[in-house]
């Protein structure tokens, strides 16, 4: 909907937005979002499911609302309101999306992935792979290798390494490796490129960082090709 409104918070924080035409978005899981014509995808305020609303026509009998069309009031599970007083609806419309997909991993990351499980050898000679996407309770590991020592190792791969990255790898570490079958379980962090930033937190976790050559492996760019 593309309104004039007033919206006005209360729960931990009150915040007030005066009169102005905006853009009230109402998803299917119930959360609601207010937006300006500015702040790229960032709403002004907004409320998370689950939620209830309640949505009337003004009263006519109640000076607050005497110039209003519209109110509506939401309201969370910790209590916390949104009231959006409606003065002159511009345009509203509904339309059903139907169930999504779900987010799909970077075509190259996914590759990538694909690529290092059919070649270990790319972490070390005689690697095996175990398995990809192998399961724990928060997620599954991109990758479980053993190495030629025959040791668990766990692979994160990633084509941007980043710090979420290996704090999440770190967390698959602690869970794999309360698994007697499995532990000790060693872990590498592999990317394309890998920041600083994760590289020393990785190396503080005890985990290896590798820089994977996305080309070389694909078969494409061959080292021995290269005048540098």
């Amino acid at each position: 909907m593309i309104a004039r409104c007033q919206v006005d918070y209360a729960g931990r924080l009150s915040a007030h937005l005066p009169m102005a035409t905006r853009l009230i978005l109402l998803k299917a899981d119930g959360s609601i979002s207010i937006h300006a014509d500015d702040r790229a995808y960032k709403p002004l305020n907004w409320m998370n499911p689950p939620c209830t609303i309640v949505m009337r026509d003004a009263d006519e009998d109640d000076p607050r609302e005497e110039q209003l069309a519209q109110v509506w009031e939401v309201e969370n599970k910790d209590g916390d309101t949104l009231r959006i007083s409606v003065a002159e609806v511009l345009h509203d419309s509904s339309h059903e999306l139907g169930i999504d997909p779900g987010l799909v991993k970077d075509g190259v990351e996914a590759h990538l992935q694909v690529l290092l499980a059919e070649n270990p050898g790319t972490f070390g000679e005689g690697w095996q792979l175990v398995r990809r996407e192998y399961m724990t309770a928060i997620g599954p590991v991109d990758l479980l290798l053993r190495d030629a020592e025959g040791a668990h190792v766990a692979v994160e791969v990633k084509r941007r390494g980043e710090i979420d990255g290996v704090e999440q790898l770190t967390r698959y570490l602690e869970l794999l490796n309360a698994d007697p079958h499995l532990r000790p379980v060693q872990g590498i962090f592999a990317a394309q490129q890998i920041k600083p930033q994760a590289k020393v937190l990785a190396i503080a976790r005890g985990i290896r960082c590798v820089t994977v050559d996305y080309d070389a492996l694909r078969g494409i760019d061959h080292a021995e090709d290269r005048l540098f």
